[in-house]
Protein backbone atom coordinates (compact mmCIF):
# COMPACT_ATOMS: atom_id res chain seq x y z
CA UNK A 1 0.00 0.00 0.00
CA UNK A 2 2.79 2.58 0.78
CA UNK A 3 4.39 1.69 -2.42
CA UNK A 4 0.89 2.52 -4.26
CA UNK A 5 1.00 5.93 -2.13
CA UNK A 6 3.86 7.06 -3.18
CA UNK A 7 3.25 6.29 -6.59
CA UNK A 8 0.61 8.57 -6.45
CA UNK A 9 2.57 11.78 -4.73
CA UNK A 10 2.26 14.25 -7.39
CA UNK A 11 0.31 12.71 -9.50
CA UNK A 12 -2.50 15.50 -10.91
CA UNK A 13 -6.02 14.19 -10.06
CA UNK A 14 -7.87 11.62 -12.06
CA UNK A 15 -11.82 10.42 -12.15
CA UNK A 16 -13.11 7.10 -13.35
CA UNK A 17 -16.39 7.40 -15.00
CA UNK A 18 -18.39 4.48 -15.91
CA UNK A 19 -20.79 4.70 -18.66
CA UNK A 20 -23.54 1.51 -18.75
CA UNK A 21 -26.42 0.95 -20.44
CA UNK A 22 -27.16 -1.49 -23.51
CA UNK A 23 -25.56 -1.48 -26.90
CA UNK A 24 -26.78 1.78 -28.48
CA UNK A 25 -28.05 3.38 -25.71
CA UNK A 26 -25.89 6.31 -26.40
CA UNK A 27 -22.90 5.87 -24.55
CA UNK A 28 -21.02 6.89 -27.90
CA UNK A 29 -22.62 10.18 -28.47
CA UNK A 30 -22.20 11.43 -24.72
CA UNK A 31 -18.60 10.37 -24.87
CA UNK A 32 -18.29 12.51 -27.79
CA UNK A 33 -19.80 15.83 -26.04
CA UNK A 34 -18.49 15.40 -22.73
CA UNK A 35 -14.73 14.89 -24.64
CA UNK A 36 -15.55 18.33 -26.63
CA UNK A 37 -16.33 20.21 -23.22
CA UNK A 38 -13.77 18.65 -21.20
CA UNK A 39 -10.96 21.47 -22.15
CA UNK A 40 -13.49 24.53 -21.39
CA UNK A 41 -13.26 22.31 -17.25
CA UNK A 42 -9.30 22.10 -17.71
CA UNK A 43 -9.81 18.47 -17.80
CA UNK A 44 -7.30 16.21 -19.91
CA UNK A 45 -10.14 13.40 -21.01
CA UNK A 46 -9.98 10.01 -22.76
CA UNK A 47 -12.23 7.59 -23.53
CA UNK A 48 -11.69 3.69 -22.84
CA UNK A 49 -13.45 1.69 -25.23
CA UNK A 50 -13.48 -2.11 -24.40
CA UNK A 51 -15.06 -2.78 -28.09
CA UNK A 52 -12.14 -1.18 -29.89
CA UNK A 53 -9.53 -2.25 -26.77
CA UNK A 54 -10.76 -6.43 -26.26
CA UNK A 55 -9.77 -8.43 -29.20
CA UNK A 56 -12.80 -9.66 -31.69
CA UNK A 57 -12.49 -13.47 -30.96
CA UNK A 58 -13.31 -12.45 -27.12
CA UNK A 59 -16.64 -11.10 -28.29
CA UNK A 60 -17.18 -14.40 -30.49
CA UNK A 61 -16.72 -16.39 -27.61
CA UNK A 62 -19.69 -15.01 -25.58
CA UNK A 63 -22.02 -16.32 -28.03
CA UNK A 64 -21.13 -20.05 -27.55
CA UNK A 65 -23.43 -21.63 -24.40
CA UNK A 66 -22.51 -24.90 -23.67
CA UNK A 67 -20.67 -26.87 -20.91
CA UNK A 68 -17.40 -26.17 -20.16
CA UNK A 69 -17.09 -23.70 -22.82
CA UNK A 70 -19.04 -21.52 -21.49
CA UNK A 71 -17.00 -21.14 -18.32
CA UNK A 72 -13.82 -21.13 -20.28
CA UNK A 73 -15.69 -17.84 -22.69
CA UNK A 74 -16.48 -15.92 -19.03
CA UNK A 75 -13.19 -16.64 -17.78
CA UNK A 76 -11.30 -15.45 -21.28
CA UNK A 77 -13.89 -12.42 -21.47
CA UNK A 78 -12.93 -11.61 -17.54
CA UNK A 79 -9.31 -11.40 -18.04
CA UNK A 80 -9.37 -9.45 -21.23
CA UNK A 81 -11.52 -6.43 -18.91
CA UNK A 82 -8.85 -7.19 -16.04
CA UNK A 83 -6.22 -6.41 -18.70
CA UNK A 84 -8.06 -3.45 -19.53
CA UNK A 85 -7.88 -1.85 -15.87
CA UNK A 86 -3.90 -3.05 -16.06
CA UNK A 87 -3.28 -0.65 -18.68
CA UNK A 88 -4.79 2.36 -17.00
CA UNK A 89 -3.51 1.14 -13.21
CA UNK A 90 -0.28 1.30 -15.12
CA UNK A 91 -0.74 4.92 -17.25
CA UNK A 92 -1.58 6.37 -13.55
CA UNK A 93 2.10 4.77 -12.27
CA UNK A 94 4.11 5.34 -15.46
CA UNK A 95 2.09 8.15 -17.56
CA UNK A 96 5.67 8.72 -19.35
CA UNK A 97 5.29 5.17 -20.74
CA UNK A 98 3.28 5.39 -23.94
CA UNK A 99 1.51 2.26 -24.81
CA UNK A 100 2.96 -0.04 -23.11
CA UNK A 101 0.63 -2.90 -21.98
CA UNK A 102 1.29 -4.57 -19.38
CA UNK A 103 1.25 -8.33 -18.98
CA UNK A 104 -0.25 -10.44 -16.04
CA UNK A 105 1.01 -13.94 -14.91
CA UNK A 106 -2.94 -14.29 -14.35
CA UNK A 107 -3.64 -13.63 -18.47
CA UNK A 108 -2.68 -15.75 -21.62
CA UNK A 109 -1.21 -13.74 -24.11
CA UNK A 110 -4.81 -14.18 -26.41
CA UNK A 111 -6.02 -11.63 -23.34
CA UNK A 112 -3.66 -8.88 -24.24
CA UNK A 113 -5.40 -6.09 -25.44
CA UNK A 114 -5.55 -3.85 -28.68
CA UNK A 115 -2.20 -1.87 -28.21
CA UNK A 116 -2.59 0.86 -31.15
CA UNK A 117 -6.14 1.67 -29.38
CA UNK A 118 -4.37 1.77 -26.37
CA UNK A 119 -1.83 4.12 -27.53
CA UNK A 120 -4.78 6.50 -29.50
CA UNK A 121 -6.38 6.81 -25.23
CA UNK A 122 -3.88 7.71 -23.90
CA UNK A 123 -2.25 9.99 -26.40
CA UNK A 124 -5.23 12.34 -26.01
CA UNK A 125 -3.73 12.52 -22.56
CA UNK A 126 -0.25 13.47 -22.69
CA UNK A 127 -0.95 15.88 -25.84
CA UNK A 128 -4.26 17.03 -25.09
CA UNK A 129 -4.64 19.61 -27.85
CA UNK A 130 -7.37 22.25 -26.43
CA UNK A 131 -4.99 22.57 -23.33
CA UNK A 132 -2.14 25.20 -22.42
CA UNK A 133 0.66 22.77 -22.32
CA UNK A 134 2.65 24.55 -19.68
CA UNK A 135 0.01 23.01 -17.37
CA UNK A 136 -1.31 20.44 -18.98
CA UNK A 137 0.89 18.14 -16.73
CA UNK A 138 -1.11 18.50 -13.77
CA UNK A 139 -4.52 18.87 -15.36
CA UNK A 140 -6.94 16.44 -14.08
CA UNK A 141 -7.56 13.15 -15.54
CA UNK A 142 -10.65 11.71 -16.99
CA UNK A 143 -10.96 8.60 -17.83
CA UNK A 144 -14.84 7.89 -19.66
CA UNK A 145 -14.97 4.03 -19.35
CA UNK A 146 -17.09 3.12 -22.07
CA UNK A 147 -18.85 -1.14 -22.31
CA UNK A 148 -22.10 -2.32 -21.50
CA UNK A 149 -20.92 -2.78 -17.57
CA UNK A 150 -24.32 -4.71 -16.93
CA UNK A 151 -23.07 -6.47 -14.23
CA UNK A 152 -22.38 -4.78 -10.46
CA UNK A 153 -19.30 -6.80 -9.92
CA UNK A 154 -17.52 -5.64 -13.67
CA UNK A 155 -18.57 -2.54 -12.23
CA UNK A 156 -16.45 -2.68 -8.64
CA UNK A 157 -13.53 -3.83 -9.96
CA UNK A 158 -13.42 -0.21 -11.18
CA UNK A 159 -14.27 1.09 -8.10
CA UNK A 160 -11.21 -1.14 -6.49
CA UNK A 161 -8.50 -0.07 -8.87
CA UNK A 162 -10.04 4.08 -8.25
CA UNK A 163 -10.18 3.43 -4.43
CA UNK A 164 -6.54 1.81 -4.57
CA UNK A 165 -5.32 4.88 -6.32
CA UNK A 166 -7.38 6.92 -4.36
CA UNK A 167 -9.10 8.38 -7.64
CA UNK A 168 -12.66 10.07 -8.16
CA UNK A 169 -15.39 7.27 -8.91
CA UNK A 170 -18.74 7.82 -10.40
CA UNK A 171 -21.31 6.09 -12.96
CA UNK A 172 -23.79 7.01 -15.29
CA UNK A 173 -26.00 5.09 -16.65
CA UNK A 174 -27.95 5.30 -19.97
CA UNK A 175 -31.04 4.10 -19.87
CA UNK A 176 -33.38 3.53 -23.33
CA UNK A 177 -35.72 1.51 -23.74
CA UNK A 178 -34.85 -1.50 -26.19
CA UNK A 179 -37.29 -1.14 -29.24
CA UNK A 180 -34.90 2.28 -29.51
CA UNK A 181 -31.77 0.38 -28.73
CA UNK A 182 -33.03 -2.07 -31.06
CA UNK A 183 -33.60 0.52 -34.10
CA UNK A 184 -30.76 2.12 -33.45
CA UNK A 185 -27.97 -0.75 -33.41
CA UNK A 186 -29.54 -1.95 -36.67
CA UNK A 187 -29.17 1.22 -38.54
CA UNK A 188 -25.41 1.34 -37.40
CA UNK A 189 -23.27 -0.21 -40.47
CA UNK A 190 -21.71 -3.38 -38.15
CA UNK A 191 -24.86 -4.18 -35.83
CA UNK A 192 -25.09 -6.84 -33.43
CA UNK A 193 -27.16 -9.34 -33.20
CA UNK A 194 -30.34 -8.58 -31.68
CA UNK A 195 -30.14 -11.62 -29.39
CA UNK A 196 -27.42 -10.34 -27.45
CA UNK A 197 -29.17 -7.13 -26.76
CA UNK A 198 -32.19 -8.87 -25.62
CA UNK A 199 -29.95 -11.19 -23.31
CA UNK A 200 -28.25 -8.56 -22.10
CA UNK A 201 -31.71 -7.18 -21.11
CA UNK A 202 -32.38 -9.61 -18.89
CA UNK A 203 -28.59 -9.39 -17.59
CA UNK A 204 -28.88 -5.98 -17.05
CA UNK A 205 -28.52 -4.46 -12.91
CA UNK A 206 -28.52 -0.73 -13.19
CA UNK A 207 -26.21 1.08 -10.48
CA UNK A 208 -28.26 1.70 -7.26
CA UNK A 209 -27.27 4.71 -4.97
CA UNK A 210 -28.29 2.76 -2.14
CA UNK A 211 -24.86 0.81 -2.38
CA UNK A 212 -22.04 2.63 -0.49
CA UNK A 213 -19.68 2.27 -3.78
CA UNK A 214 -22.26 3.65 -6.16
CA UNK A 215 -23.67 6.69 -4.90
CA UNK A 216 -21.99 8.60 -7.18
CA UNK A 217 -23.96 7.05 -9.64
CA UNK A 218 -26.81 9.17 -12.59
CA UNK A 219 -29.51 8.06 -14.42
CA UNK A 220 -30.28 9.88 -18.02
CA UNK A 221 -32.84 8.68 -19.61
CA UNK A 222 -31.60 8.63 -23.68
CA UNK A 223 -35.00 7.13 -25.54
CA UNK A 224 -34.73 10.85 -26.56
CA UNK A 225 -31.39 13.18 -27.45
CA UNK A 226 -29.66 14.12 -24.80
CA UNK A 227 -30.57 17.51 -23.16
CA UNK A 228 -28.22 20.69 -21.68
CA UNK A 229 -29.12 19.51 -18.39
CA UNK A 230 -28.23 16.29 -18.96
CA UNK A 231 -24.66 16.89 -19.79
CA UNK A 232 -24.30 19.16 -17.13
CA UNK A 233 -25.51 16.55 -14.63
CA UNK A 234 -22.71 14.45 -16.03
CA UNK A 235 -20.17 17.14 -15.66
CA UNK A 236 -20.87 18.19 -12.30
CA UNK A 237 -20.97 14.83 -11.55
CA UNK A 238 -17.24 14.43 -12.97
CA UNK A 239 -16.55 17.79 -11.26
CA UNK A 240 -17.85 15.79 -7.76
CA UNK A 241 -16.01 13.10 -8.27
CA UNK A 242 -12.40 14.82 -9.18
CA UNK A 243 -13.11 16.78 -6.13
CA UNK A 244 -13.92 13.97 -3.55
CA UNK A 245 -11.35 11.16 -4.13
CA UNK A 246 -11.55 7.95 -2.78
CA UNK A 247 -9.92 7.17 0.16
CA UNK A 248 -7.48 3.64 -0.06
CA UNK A 249 -8.16 3.05 3.29
CA UNK A 250 -10.39 -0.50 3.83
CA UNK A 251 -14.27 0.03 5.12
CA UNK A 252 -15.55 -2.98 6.14
CA UNK A 253 -18.57 -2.04 4.99
CA UNK A 254 -17.01 -1.90 1.43
CA UNK A 255 -15.75 -5.55 2.18
CA UNK A 256 -18.98 -6.43 3.70
CA UNK A 257 -19.78 -5.36 -0.03
CA UNK A 258 -17.32 -7.38 -1.65
CA UNK A 259 -17.78 -10.49 -0.04
CA UNK A 260 -21.72 -10.39 -1.26
CA UNK A 261 -21.17 -9.99 -4.91
CA UNK A 262 -18.36 -12.65 -4.65
CA UNK A 263 -20.97 -14.73 -2.91
CA UNK A 264 -23.61 -14.02 -5.24
CA UNK A 265 -21.70 -14.68 -8.21
CA UNK A 266 -20.84 -18.03 -6.73
CA UNK A 267 -23.96 -19.46 -6.32
CA UNK A 268 -25.47 -18.01 -9.53
CA UNK A 269 -22.79 -19.94 -11.33
CA UNK A 270 -23.30 -23.14 -9.98
CA UNK A 271 -26.97 -22.44 -9.81
CA UNK A 272 -26.89 -22.00 -13.61
CA UNK A 273 -24.85 -25.32 -14.43
CA UNK A 274 -27.51 -27.03 -12.37
CA UNK A 275 -30.52 -25.37 -14.33
CA UNK A 276 -28.55 -26.88 -17.45
CA UNK A 277 -29.09 -30.22 -16.33
CA UNK A 278 -32.21 -29.66 -15.78
CA UNK A 279 -33.29 -28.61 -19.28
CA UNK A 280 -31.05 -30.97 -20.79
CA UNK A 281 -33.06 -34.06 -18.79
CA UNK A 282 -36.32 -32.12 -19.82
CA UNK A 283 -35.22 -32.18 -23.53
CA UNK A 284 -34.51 -35.74 -22.87
CA UNK A 285 -38.13 -36.46 -21.40
CA UNK A 286 -39.90 -34.49 -24.10
CA UNK A 287 -37.61 -36.66 -26.91
CA UNK A 288 -38.44 -39.96 -25.22
CA UNK A 289 -42.15 -38.97 -25.35
CA UNK A 290 -42.23 -38.11 -29.09
CA UNK A 291 -42.87 -34.23 -28.49
CA UNK A 292 -42.44 -32.82 -32.30
CA UNK A 293 -39.71 -30.89 -33.46
CA UNK A 294 -41.74 -27.38 -33.51
CA UNK A 295 -42.42 -27.77 -30.21
CA UNK A 296 -39.07 -29.36 -29.44
CA UNK A 297 -37.77 -25.90 -30.20
CA UNK A 298 -40.54 -23.83 -28.47
CA UNK A 299 -39.93 -26.05 -25.19
CA UNK A 300 -35.91 -24.94 -25.25
CA UNK A 301 -37.14 -21.74 -25.54
CA UNK A 302 -39.13 -21.47 -22.67
CA UNK A 303 -37.00 -23.38 -20.94
CA UNK A 304 -34.04 -21.19 -21.52
CA UNK A 305 -36.54 -18.07 -21.16
CA UNK A 306 -37.47 -18.96 -17.75
CA UNK A 307 -33.77 -20.11 -16.39
CA UNK A 308 -32.73 -16.72 -17.89
CA UNK A 309 -35.61 -14.83 -15.43
CA UNK A 310 -34.76 -16.91 -12.78
CA UNK A 311 -30.67 -16.32 -12.50
CA UNK A 312 -31.64 -12.67 -13.05
CA UNK A 313 -33.78 -12.82 -10.15
CA UNK A 314 -31.90 -14.80 -7.95
CA UNK A 315 -29.05 -12.77 -8.26
CA UNK A 316 -30.85 -9.77 -7.37
CA UNK A 317 -32.53 -11.52 -4.45
CA UNK A 318 -28.98 -12.60 -3.25
CA UNK A 319 -27.59 -8.95 -3.64
CA UNK A 320 -30.74 -7.87 -1.03
CA UNK A 321 -29.95 -10.75 1.35
CA UNK A 322 -29.41 -8.74 4.69
CA UNK A 323 -27.33 -12.57 5.90
CA UNK A 324 -24.98 -11.97 2.79
CA UNK A 325 -24.08 -8.08 4.89
CA UNK A 326 -23.71 -9.67 7.95
CA UNK A 327 -20.90 -11.18 7.91
CA UNK A 328 -22.56 -14.43 8.04
CA UNK A 329 -20.86 -17.61 6.11
CA UNK A 330 -22.84 -19.09 3.71
CA UNK A 331 -23.96 -22.66 3.10
CA UNK A 332 -23.52 -22.05 -0.55
CA UNK A 333 -24.21 -25.11 -1.41
CA UNK A 334 -27.46 -25.51 0.53
CA UNK A 335 -28.58 -21.86 -1.09
CA UNK A 336 -27.99 -23.60 -4.34
CA UNK A 337 -30.03 -26.13 -3.84
CA UNK A 338 -33.06 -24.37 -2.71
CA UNK A 339 -32.62 -22.51 -5.45
CA UNK A 340 -32.83 -24.85 -8.25
CA UNK A 341 -35.91 -26.60 -6.70
CA UNK A 342 -37.89 -23.59 -7.20
CA UNK A 343 -36.61 -23.63 -11.00
CA UNK A 344 -36.99 -27.20 -11.34
CA UNK A 345 -41.05 -26.70 -10.24
CA UNK A 346 -40.61 -24.45 -12.93
CA UNK A 347 -39.76 -26.89 -15.31
CA UNK A 348 -41.88 -29.59 -14.66
CA UNK A 349 -44.53 -26.87 -15.30
CA UNK A 350 -43.13 -26.26 -18.42
CA UNK A 351 -42.45 -29.80 -19.67
CA UNK A 352 -45.92 -30.60 -18.71
CA UNK A 353 -47.41 -27.87 -20.51
CA UNK A 354 -45.86 -28.60 -23.94
CA UNK A 355 -46.39 -32.68 -23.73
CA UNK A 356 -50.31 -32.35 -22.99
CA UNK A 357 -50.09 -29.92 -25.74
CA UNK A 358 -48.60 -32.62 -28.19
CA UNK A 359 -51.19 -35.10 -26.79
Amino acid sequence: MAAEEDAGVGRAPACLCVLCGLPAAGKSTLVRTVLSAAPQQGWRATVVPYDDLIPEHAFQTRAVEEGVKLQEMHTEWKLHRQAVLQCIEQFLKEPEVLADVPSSSSSSSSCQINTAAWEQCIRALLQPEALDHSQADQAPLLFLLDDNFYYPSMRYEVYQLARKYSLGFCQVYLHCDLESCISRNQSRSEPIPTEVILEMVKRLEAPNPQNSWETKSILLNTTDSLSKCDIQRVMELISSALSNPLSPVEDNTEQKEADRLKCATSVVHQADQACRRLISEAMKTARGNQVPSEHMRSLATQLNDSKATFLHNLRKQLLQETSLTQGEDIDVERVVKRAVDVFDHEKKEILLRIINDHK
